[in-house]
């Protein structure tokens, strides 16, 4: 089964399962009166959605490079994760502003029934078992919207943990007003995880690596090839689950074209067996002590020293 095959089959389990838990939470959270509940189904009904967009976000991720883009369709993954942050961050607001106006208003606020409890506990177990099939698919697939849909199910889980704490703290003491600050501690969380998965897709988005190992691994694998001198201008960027890298060497001046293409050749080939996922390697040759003032891009293994040096 290929990639891609895997997360449409992991983004079909999900959408059944959430769409089953978002209608027992919202119809038994309506009939019992749990606004924590009803929060709880909300947040279910997000993950429906989340799941839609991995689901589209697989299937233009298979397409082949064309002309318009050479490197295919798996920047897909990334978009994908910052559109999930939107959907997410949007049901949170939507749930802060309906549990304040209920809080601000003068109605009278009704106790839960104890069969929102039971609900609860059913959707805990659901959505546990939703959690490890989405992060242990995304991980072997290495899918960050994959990956990034399963961190939001662990919250999940959490939430509704808080939802049946609450349940059963408003059902003893017969005081309503737990489930509603419970209902909008859960928006808060959810807008809370919907901003770091924002952020997290920024890094990839804008060509930036959050692993600084992948550096140390490019520069241990030039120096290990005989003949291949100051690696500099290094560049790695991630595109989907892949990784593309660009970077200079320098040797000897007076080697032919073709024994430096071979030195350029096991340099990439020392990068492919430290590095896994790579999606191509770009080996520029230069002379040994070339200098040129105008070089602006790139990582050095002093910019690399100098980063662990910092606090």
């Amino acid at each position: 089964m290929s990639r891609e095959q895997k997360i449409i089959r992991a983004s079909w389990w999900a959408i059944g399962g959430n769409t089953l838990l978002a209608v027992l939470k919202l119809s038994i959270g309506f009939v019992s009166g749990s606004y924590a509940l009803i929060a709880d189904g909300i947040d279910s009904s997000t993950d429906i959605a989340s799941s839609l967009v991995v689901l589209v976000a697989a299937k233009i991720i298979s397409r082949p490079p064309n002309i318009k883009f050479p490197y295919g369709y798996s920047k897909a993954d990334t978009v994908a994760s910052k559109i999930l942050s939107f959907i997410i961050f949007f049901a949170g607001a939507q749930l802060a502003y309906s549990t304040l106006r209920i809080l601000l208003s003068d109605a009278v606020i009704k106790t839960p029934t104890p069969l929102a409890i039971w609900i609860t506990v059913i959707s805990i177990i659901g959505k546990l078992i939703l959690a490890i099939l989405l992060l242990r698919t995304g991980r072997q697939v290495e899918s960050p919207m994959l990956i990034a849909n399963a961190r939001n199910m662990r919250n999940d889980i959490f939430i509704s943990l808080s939802v049946l704490t609450s349940l059963i703290f408003t059902v003893l003491l017969k005081e309503p007003l737990i489930d509603r600050i419970i209902a909008l501690a859960i928006s808060v969380f959810i807008m809370y995880s919907a901003f770091r998965i924002f952020m997290k897709s920024n890094v990839d988005l804008m060509d930036g690596i959050d692993d600084m190992g992948v550096y140390h691994r490019l520069f241990e694998a030039v120096h290990s090839v005989e003949g291949a001198h100051n690696p500099h201008r290094v560049r790695a960027r991630k595109i989907g689950h892949h990784y593309m890298i660009n970077l200079d060497i320098e040797v000897q001046p007076h080697l032919s074209v073709q024994e430096a293409h071979g030195i350029a050749k096991n340099v990439e080939d020392s990068i492919k067996s430290r590095l896994k996922n790579i999606y191509d390697v770009m080996v520029h040759v230069e002379p040994l002590g070339n200098r040129e003032e105008d070089e602006k891009y790139g990582i050095t293994e002093s910019d690399i020293t100098r980063q662990k040096k910092q606090p």
